[in-house]
């Protein structure tokens, strides 16, 4: 389903977004050198509650994870990539932490993930990997207005990851989203311009390059969700909530 929301949906999105925004951004505040990721989940939980809001995460079971997803924020280490399950683990200085998270406030979705580096370390290959996932949104984002088409926005970001020299995965990229988490289209990481659904003012998009350093190839964990690198190699993921405008893309899961 693709869903064109109206102006007041739109409006709670902005709300939904910033909210978000602030959630992870005040986790990246609190992800320090001993950090536990458990912790970092039940920090999430307590502030979707105190805002009113509802994990979009807790009760998601889709068919390639192994029953529901049971957490409130996705925390991805290192190799692992997306939809990383938190567990009893501790961060350490130089770890490269993914969070994602979606929540639904209002009746409307927002989507948004966040890369960094805990600690004192800046490991170059993981400072590179997380600034070209950021460049990548920046591009898809600057290329999604009124008239474009899905296809523009995933030559966008496929553009500056390739140019980067790292290999793209096509199974898992941005989504439409709206009412729900997860809805039509599906907006892959590269793609050929000119193709695919026309954007139109009321579209809301989660635009998501993640890149793995040295392998296209992702593996399961044995909890059923965590996806890693074949390689064992560090991986990065940055990602937005849109709103398609008349004048262009709104980024709506910023910080308030």
């Amino acid at each position: 389903m693709i869903e064109i929301l109206t102006p007041a949906q739109v409006d709670r999105a902005r709300r939904t977004g910033a909210l978000v925004g602030t959630i992870l951004q005040t986790l990246k505040e609190r992800s320090r050198v001993g950090t536990n990721l458990l912790e970092l989940d039940r920090w999430t939980a307590e502030m979707i509650r105190d805002a009113g809001a509802e994990s979009c995460y807790v009760d998601y079971a889709p068919s390639f994870g192994r029953g529901p997803f049971g957490h409130y924020v996705c925390t991805a280490v290192n190799d692992a990539v997306l939809h990383g399950r938190p567990r009893d683990q501790r961060l350490e200085d130089g770890d490269l932490l993914t969070l994602d998270l979606a929540v639904r406030l209002d009746g409307v979705a927002a989507d948004s993930a966040i890369s960094f580096i805990v600690g004192e370390s800046r490991p170059a290959e993981s400072v590179r990997l997380i600034e070209t996932t950021e460049r990548a949104l920046a591009a898809g984002i600057a290329a999604a207005r009124p008239g474009a088409r899905i296809g523009d926005l995933s030559h966008a970001i496929g553009t500056v990851l390739s140019e980067a020299g790292y290999p793209i995965n096509m199974q898992f990229g941005g989504h439409g989203i709206g009412t729900t988490m997860h809805q039509d289209p599906h907006v892959s990481n590269d793609g050929r311009p000119g193709r695919g659904y026309q954007l139109r003012p009321g579209l809301m998009l989660a635009l998501e390059p993640w890149i793995m350093s040295d392998t296209d190839v992702l593996v399961t964990d044995d909890d059923g969700w965590t996806l890693r690198s074949d390689t064992g190699c560090r991986t990065a993921h940055s990602e937005h909530t849109i709103a398609i405008t008349e004048d262009g893309a709104e980024v709506l899961t910023l910080p308030s």
